[in-house]
């Protein structure tokens, strides 16, 4: 029939079976691009269309254009309705392209709000959204709100077993500890998370050892620890809300106290030492200094008794002294020698400036 008609439309000149063949070519092309489109979008539309998730052709095509994925944005709404969610919470498929083409988890999110929806916690699609967007898995978040999770305090990653604390009379203690928290999603953008925790926990336990009085007061009572930490609300400005410290383990350390009066003890030792090294040194230069002054006193006697002679020999030219005198002076300075050697003290004297004795 279809030759029949090309070959009635057929001018003068064209034989018949090209233009067959171009009908059939361009037939072809139609069913297969008819076959694509069935193929990529007719599958996602008719399940929209089942589960009224009210995603038209049109939006299906849209996505393409847009670069946003149809199977993610269809199956997530239809998840979502399939969960009692409607566009009502927010899901719309504009809103969930939105969220996609934002570099966001959209299944994620939407297992999120089913989870929260199941477990009646407040939760809206912005809400889920900006925290997804912030890095956070919120699914993760909603089921921790419902199943608290323990955090090891200290965390082994970090190359630490133990929170180690001193109690005012010197004793260490090694402390082991389970916090328990359970997720804040109001506080979980911009909150801080485990590290913070974990930080705040061990500063908590190091002080509460710190401020008793003895070991043996904590080892009596190790959740006096956790009711001293607990007390100063660690979990402000976090994601948590702690519900629980559990002190796991109390083991006693070194006597640090002691430790550290022997290393005092060392430490003042020799500080005396240099102090009374300085003092001898000091001791040494002065007595060389004392030695130095002798030695030039001596020399100043020494050079006085050397006037003397000189003296005496123009105490005669003047004529203020006669032989007579003289004699007796001699037999003065003779009679002292002699007395002065039979004492033993006269070497001194006798011996010439600058020479010792």
């Amino acid at each position: 029939m279809t030759a029949m008609i090309l070959a009635q439309a057929n001018p003068p000149g064209m034989p018949i079976p090209a233009l067959f063949w171009l009908g059939v070519v361009t037939l072809g092309v139609i069913a297969l691009l008819g076959g694509l489109f069935i193929t990529k979008y007719f599958n996602l539309w008719i399940q929209a269309f089942l589960t009224h998730a009210n995603v038209s052709i049109v939006d299906l095509v849209g996505m393409s254009f847009r670069k946003v994925n149809p199977n993610i944005i269809v199956r997530s709404k239809i998840m979502a309705y399939q969960a009692g969610l409607t566009e009502k919470d927010g899901l719309s498929t504009r809103a969930l392209e939105s969220h996609y083409l934002a570099g966001g988890n959209v299944p994620n999110v939407i297992r999120a709000l089913i989870a929260a929806n199941r477990a009646d916690i407040p939760l809206s699609y912005k809400q889920a959204t900006a925290i997804d967007l912030a890095g956070r898995n919120v699914l993760e978040a909603v089921q921790t709100s419902v199943n608290p999770k323990v955090i090891p305090c200290p965390d082994p990653s970090q190359g630490r077993s133990t929170i180690d604390g001193v109690a005012r009379n010197g004793i260490q203690l090694k402390v082991k500890a389970k916090v328990t928290v359970r997720t804040n999603l109001d506080r979980l953008v911009g909150g801080a998370t485990d590290e913070t925790i974990i930080a705040r926990v061990g500063e908590g336990i190091v002080n509460a050892i710190g401020s008793a009085d003895t070991h043996l007061l904590v080892l009596e009572r190790p959740d006096s620890i956790s009711k001293r930490v607990l007390e100063k609300g660690l979990d402000a400005g976090t994601a948590y809300e702690i519900l629980s410290i559990d002190i796991a383990d109390i083991d006693v350390g070194d006597n640090i106290g002691a430790n550290l009066q022997a290393l005092q003890a060392e430490a003042d030792m020799r500080v005396a030492r240099a102090k009374a090294e300085e003092r001898r040194a000091f001791a040494v230069a002065k007595e060389q200094e004392m030695q130095a002054a002798v030695q030039e006193n001596r020399a100043k006697v020494v050079e006085a008794e050397a006037e003397i002679p000189m003296a005496i020999a123009e105490a005669f030219r003047q004529g203020h002294l006669g032989v007579g005198e003289y004699y007796n002076l001699k037999n003065v300075q003779a009679d002292t020698e002699m007395r002065t050697a039979i004492a033993g003290t006269g070497g001194n004297s006798r011996q010439p400036a600058g020479t010792q004795p």
